[in-house]
């Protein structure tokens, strides 16, 4: 598939078929997000594949959170039905310490600090893992949905129930699998819908 087919046909997808994935996906689609760049190549990101069983737990955090807090109309737990029958969940994960060990090297040589970095490229990085991902989705044939975890404690639990270190933030999770979109509860944005670049582009001066 040309780039810009795949580019063009990126969207978020929120319900899916129960159907498995060809053997090998996740990996295909992990290698490449490991081709993203990353501040100093530090590469502080790491990825969490959850398949069959292993997501019941986090659904079962989603459903808490959703009977909990819900703010919005497609967060509820009618939406994390449609989720739970992807049969492939990546959740990228990120790690500020890497960065900060990485820029107190003598070649860079800021302070162990993380107010010597105002961007937080620990976040971006594995942003750009997020992106490819989905990217790369479109290209095996797939449809995916980036969805966020939660709040503090959110994290904190899905981080006891899945043993993840502290020292490792979840930055939402990827949801892959055959699209269906007549159980979707989410109606799809409209390509009118999106900003046009008069409104986001500014050549030379704000």
């Amino acid at each position: 598939m040309e780039f810009t087919d795949v580019v063009r046909r990126r969207r978020m997808i929120r319900s899916f078929k129960d159907v498995p994935l060809p053997a090998g996906t996740a990996d295909r689609l992990l290698r490449i997000a490991n081709r993203a760049p990353s501040a100093g190549f530090s590469q502080g990101y790491s990825f969490l594949v959850l398949e069959g069983e292993d997501q019941a737990p986090l659904w079962d955090l989603l459903y808490a959170e959703s009977a909990s807090d819900r703010t919005t109309a497609d967060d509820g737990p009618e939406q994390v039905d449609a989720l739970k029958r992807a049969p492939l969940v990546i959740v990228p994960l990120a790690c500020k310490e890497v960065y900060l060990d990485r820029y107190a090297r003598p070649e860079k040589g800021l302070a162990r600090e993380e107010s010597a970095h105002p961007v937080p490229y620990w976040y971006i990085d594995t942003g750009f893992t997020a992106l490819l991902t989905l990217l790369a989705v479109v290209d095996e044939g797939l449809g995916a949905v980036f969805f966020g975890i939660g709040g503090r404690g959110e994290i904190d639990d899905f981080r006891a129930r899945y043993g993840v270190p502290p020292e490792w933030e979840p930055i939402g999770a990827i949801a892959i699998g055959y699209p269906d979109p007549d159980t979707d509860p989410v109606p799809p944005a409209r390509p009118g819908d999106r900003k046009s670049l008069t409104d986001l582009v500014h050549h030379g001066r704000w």
